[in-house]
């Protein structure tokens, strides 16, 4: 074989080589593309079918207030459950707002125990999660049915471990918060790219501020008028002090978080003092004007409903926040990353049952409540004063944690110099 030969075949391999690598690099970019489509399919119906879960919980919440308030006279054929006991009476008003509860929670706790360890679009408890709606409506339907047939000494157990478990709830609502009030300040800082958010962060917290100063105003005059009122009197001051604890220690050189998120924080506990004095009952409360006009005007019917949707939203938005509460930041998102965590999401959706059947008895599983009436009592005013406690405390602590931290570095790092120094001649 000729020299010419052989450069001619080996010139024809090396482009036949070529060639093929051509080929599969192209295949490799079009199977990408088809992932990428097929990912950003599969987070579309993932983001979708959290709205989904969050109407279900809405539904749940008004049929809990129908079996409260309606039930009774409406469903005449659960008289005849065993234990429903005569006339149905543990299945309706308080116990029915359990026994909803219950149900609700059985549901997403089935979620959340299918779907905790999904992480990946492509896997299938990705798909159950999204889909298979069929199979998770018979689902709800046997959950929501089950508490119905067990006894009342059952579900009065619940209602104990129901009220630690809308304790929880709160404990993630509040982090929750807190985190996007820090988050929202991180966006509003000073830099030299955003001298117009500075300028405009600098007069969100003054008229946070000034919102949260009226509103200890009115509070003093709308819900201790008078000097007798000792223990509004005590709840209004307290939050004047908190109020000004956490001005005075976002503004401490040390801590120097502006004035922004503190602001936030003052006017949301003054939000929480206000709910607390709105949840005394209407024969305790000591107001300028007496508003217990009834309990079926177009008002208090609004309230409720508002009351309803709150529940829902905070359930829905710190549901999907679970980015608050993962331990470390340097994780990478992948392409393939689930877009939110569903065990997370499921769990506080199954702790938010909890929560509204706290709210539809007013945290007494022995409460009669009056029609369209919600969080009313004063186990009810108190929790909500404590959750304003608690949500002053860890805010205030998220502030000074970073220095406790650096200075306890310090002092171990100084410890150490220290015995080196004492074992060196």
């Amino acid at each position: 074989m000729s020299a010419s030969e052989v450069t001619t075949e080996g010139t024809a391999a090396h482009v036949n080589l070529r060639d093929s690598e051509s080929v599969l690099q192209v295949q490799m970019i079009a199977s990408l593309e088809l992932n990428r489509v097929h990912y950003a399919e599969g987070r579309k119906k993932s983001l979708r079918a959290r709205y989904y879960f969050g109407i279900l919980f809405l539904i749940m919440n008004f049929i809990a207030w129908f079996f409260r308030d309606y039930g009774q006279g409406v469903l005449p054929f659960i008289h005849h459950i065993k234990a429903c006991g005569k006339e149905g009476e543990d299945c309706f008003h308080a116990l029915g707002v359990l026994r909803v509860s219950l149900g609700c929670y059985i549901f997403f706790s089935v979620m959340f125990l299918t779907t905790v360890k999904t992480r990946k679009l492509h896997e299938s408890w990705n798909l159950w999660h999204s889909g298979h709606w069929e199979v998770k409506f018979i689902i709800l339907l046997v959950s929501m049915a089950l508490p119905f047939f067990l006894p009342s000494e059952l579900v009065q157990i619940y209602g104990e471990v129901a009220r630690i478990g809308a304790g929880v709830f709160l404990l993630l609502q509040l982090v929750s918060v807190i985190q996007f009030i820090i988050w929202w300040n991180k966006y509003w800082i000073p830099d030299e790219e955003r001298k117009q958010r500075w300028s405009f962060g600098l007069l969100m917290s003054t008229l946070f501020y000034v919102a949260s100063m009226c509103g200890i105003v009115y509070l003093y005059t709308t819900y201790a008028p008078r000097a007798s009122c000792s223990l509004n009197l005590f709840f209004i001051t307290w939050t004047a002090i908190l109020l000004a604890a956490i001005m005075v220690v976002s503004l401490h050189s040390k801590v120097n978080r502006g004035l922004l998120s503190s602001g936030i924080m003052a006017s949301y506990i003054v939000f929480l003092c206000w709910c607390a004095l709105r949840s005394e009952p209407a024969t305790a409360r000591c107001q300028t004007k007496n508003q217990d006009k009834g309990n079926s005007d177009w008002i208090t019917i609004i309230g409720f409903l508002i009351a309803i949707f709150a529940i829902v939203i905070a359930a829905f938005s710190t549901g999907i926040d679970s980015k608050s509460f993962q331990f470390s930041e340097d994780k990478v998102e992948q392409e393939d990353d689930i877009p939110y965590s569903y065990g997370f999401f499921h769990l506080v959706f199954s702790l938010g049952a909890m929560y509204f059947a706290m709210l539809f008895i007013s945290w007494d599983l022995n409460n009669s409540a009056r029609k369209w009436s919600i969080d009313v009592g004063w186990m009810s005013a108190w929790v909500r004063v404590i959750n304003e406690w608690f949500a002053a405390t860890i805010y205030i602590w998220m502030l000074i944690s970073p220095i406790v931290r650096e200075n306890k570095v310090m002092n171990n790092g100084r410890t150490v110099q220290e015995t080196v120094d004492s074992v060196m001649p």
